[in-house]
């Protein structure tokens, strides 16, 4: 579900001082990000590919695979199960969250 190589690639990118922020960042803009896709506010595509990209920069693979599907279904003009992708996120986001709580304890 999580891309752990792509956390700890990014993490040294980014640096450890400015890693917590890029997440809360992350968190915080994928949550906007599916509310819009929820309430249907603007393109399904463009959420959906937004969200994509998010997903992948963060190593949430999952989360990014689901979301491509759909933004070609929505290209297509087919129904997003919006539902699978919320809680898609809420599991990805909990295991990300278990996972760092552990790499910081250790």
């Amino acid at each position: 579900m999580i891309e752990w190589s792509r956390v700890n690639e990014l993490r040294e990118e980014v640096g450890e001082s400015d890693f917590k922020e890029v997440v809360d960042l992350f968190l915080e803009e994928v949550s906007e990000a599916l509310d819009r896709l929820s309430s249907s506010q603007g393109s399904a595509e463009e959420h959906l590919h937004f969200l994509k990209g998010c997903a992948l920069s963060l190593g949430f693979e999952t989360l990014a695979q689901l979301c491509e599907r759909y933004e070609r279904q929505a290209a297509g003009a087919q129904p997003v199960d919006v539902s699978a992708i919320v809680a898609c996120f809420d599991r990805s986001r909990s295991e990300f969250l278990s996972g760092l709580s552990r790499d910081t304890a250790a």
